[in-house]
């Protein structure tokens, strides 16, 4: 088998371990709350604050931390009845998306060298 499928195929296989976080982040309402949690100035919001910095109501924004908590990229702490979202910050999300990065790097640089038609120019 060519080295260079084996490398696209090991690809595919790490795309689809991260494939929540990529859905997670590909919706825009999604981003704009892990921006608000980004921004705040302490670790840590509840959903009403949450709600009053997007033009979501509460229900959404529970949804949708849902999907981000799923995903990894969020977290939630408990202070008595009250739920506090931050983001996550754990190296096994982010370091497996930036070793995901560094393979398709790695993959392109070794086909331009190897002169695949495709990766002989950047566009």
């Amino acid at each position: 088998m060519d080295e260079c499928f084996k490398q696209r195929k090991q690809i595919a296989k790490e795309f689809k371990t991260y494939q929540k976080v990529f859905i997670a982040l590909g919706d825009e309402n999604r981003q704009q709350i892990f921006l608000v949690l980004l921004e705040h100035d302490k670790i840590g919001m509840r959903v009403p604050e949450i709600t009053e910095k997007t033009h979501l109501s509460r229900p959404a924004v529970s949804h949708h931390l849902k999907i981000l908590k799923d995903a990894g990229l969020v977290n939630m702490h408990r202070v008595g009845t009250k739920n506090y979202y931050y983001v996550e910050a754990a190296e096994s999300c982010w370091g497996g998306l930036r070793l995901l990065v560094e393979h398709v790097d790695a993959v392109i640089h070794s086909a331009k060298e190897n002169g695949y038609p495709r990766f002989k120019e950047d566009s």
